[in-house]
């Protein structure tokens, strides 16, 4: 009997393979990052085969830290960076031009065009028309690339979500195999119906993609096929989810009323909202949270909030303030309290609950007392005041209380910005002992699918906590932090037209 399931997490800025045991522990793993591309400004690229290389990488060599073989597997799974839009050629796998991230901005040209359509493009999506997703992403690419629409029409490009990408090749080789997605990858391309769970015609019209480069919508949870690479030939393939509800799913919240926060890159709230999708009216995401085989599929709210983690790789990389990301903690730590200094980093814009594409970054409250360890609490400070935003928007809508927030991702093993995220929140903040929650999520899908975890109660037999944060502030200073966020909110939206 194979022991392990492999879970390949394809992230904004790296790659990894880790591979679980039956109780969902790490037995190996393995991570490459890849590089960011910044042709003009708000523009974001990678490029999709140095992503396919770096995954080929990273599975050999988290295979060969524990001389693990194709048998020892009994399914491996994907989970990915959502939205980022890749266009290729049918024939011959290669990428038409490089990837369009989900940060990059360069689609705002659109929303103007098709701010008639918004109602209606968010009743049937729960998106708002935004920068973020995959749609005006396609239709960009299929109007600045040279013949590109021309060829799409004439059936010799393919589209995906990095998802589908992966899958191509591991299913086919360069010349390709399997070309799916799954339900809640395309809950984010704007193109979905969610209610059909299917590509809904009248988007297609709306934002003039051709039907026929689009994948087949499948669950999260089902065999797809096998892998065709030496190191995992004959493995299936079998579980695929969007990063933010692969780590729902590896926080095992199952039951309506369950949330969990992903601390990364961007930091992304998920709230499992049950089989009927909830439509936000405060500025939230309404998305397919999952589908397990035949089963119907559940649904989630989501806030999403672009720069988070990006905000410290920024005084790393821009600023030169610190040498590494780890090292903000310390510098923030250098004083008792943000100084007074407030940053709001919509580099991207602001996403929820405001969606305002035309935003900018900015630093609020400097005075000459300010100084860069102020600077440093005011940038982790920063994603604890968007989280309590988004939290209050979920409450609103759901008509629920999010009385406690699973947590996970890189920033988490900073003690500073969690217990400060459970002062500003006034909840609990629990982290569980599999940190890697985004990968352990792939990985129970694939195993659901080929029987290797029996059912959803196994799986929430191994979810247990490591540590736990508790509201420490009083009311007060508490208020009086948000409310003077707020007001630095409103600055950033002074650049709007």
């Amino acid at each position: 009997m194979s022991t392990y399931i492999g879970a390949i997490d394809q992230g904004t800025t790296s790659t990894r393979f880790i591979v679980f045991d039956r109780a969902g522990r790490i037995v190996a793993s393995a991570q490459r990052e890849h590089e960011q591309i910044y042709p003009r400004p708000g523009w974001v690229e990678h490029d999709a085969e140095e992503i396919w290389r770096r995954t080929l990488q990273v599975i050999e060599e988290a295979m060969a830290e524990r001389a693990l073989r194709p048998k020892d597997f009994a399914a491996i799974g994907i989970t990915n960076q959502r939205e980022t839009t890749i266009l290729w050629d049918r024939k011959t796998g290669a990428p038409v031009a490089n990837a369009i991230v989900w940060q990059d901005t360069r689609t705002e040209q659109y929303l103007a065009q098709f701010a008639a359509s918004e109602d209606s493009v968010r009743g049937k999506t729960g998106l708002p028309l935004s920068t973020y997703f995959s749609s005006l992403k396609v239709r960009w690419l299929l109007d600045n690339v040279k013949e590109l629409r021309d060829r799409a029409a004439a059936g010799e490009i393919l589209f995906g979500t990095i998802d589908s990408f992966l899958a191509w090749r591991l299913t086919g080789g360069t010349y390709g195999g399997a070309h799916f997605t799954d339900v809640t990858n395309a809950s984010r391309t704007q193109l979905l119906n969610l209610r059909t769970c299917d590509w809904d015609h009248e988007l297609l019209q709306t934002f003039d993609i051709p039907k026929q480069i689009l994948p087949q919508v499948r669950p999260s949870s089902e065999k797809y096929g096998t892998v065709c690479l030496n190191a995992l030939n004959g493995v299936p393939l079998a579980g695929v989810l969007g990063d933010q509800q692969a780590a729902l799913v590896g926080q095992t919240c199952f039951q309506p009323g369950e949330a969990k926060n992903t601390y990364g890159t961007g930091c992304f709230l998920l709230l499992n909202t049950g089989r009927e999708p909830v439509l936000s009216r405060h500025g939230l995401l309404t998305t397919i949270a999952y589908q397990f085989g035949e089963e119907p599929p559940l649904y989630a709210l989501e806030g999403s909030v672009a720069i988070t983690g990006a905000l410290v790789q920024w005084m790393r990389d821009n600023l030169s303030l610190i040498q590494s990301s780890s090292d903000i903690e310390m510098l923030a730590r250098t004083v008792s309290d943000n100084g007074g200094v407030y940053f709001v980093p919509a580099f991207s814009g602001l996403f929820a609950p405001y969606w305002k594409a035309g935003a900018r970054g900015v630093i609020a409250g400097l005075t000459r007392y300010a100084n860069k360890g102020h600077l440093a609490r005011a940038v982790l400070e920063a994603t604890a005041f968007q989280t309590r935003e988004v939290v209050e928007a979920m409450e609103q809508d759901s008509g629920k209380l999010v009385d406690v927030v699973r947590v996970d991702g890189g920033m988490v093993a900073n003690d500073l910005l969690m217990q400060f995220q459970a002062d500003i929140l006034n909840r609990e903040i629990v982290l569980p002992r599999v940190k890697e929650t985004t990968a352990l999520g792939a990985a129970f899908a694939a195993g659901l699918a080929v029987g290797f975890f029996k059912d959803l109660d196994e799986l929430r037999a191994t979810w247990s906590i490591d540590r736990r944060w508790n509201p420490q502030m009083d009311s007060s200073s508490r208020e009086g932090l948000y409310r003077n966020w707020k007001k630095a909110v409103t600055r950033s939206m002074d650049w709007i037209d």
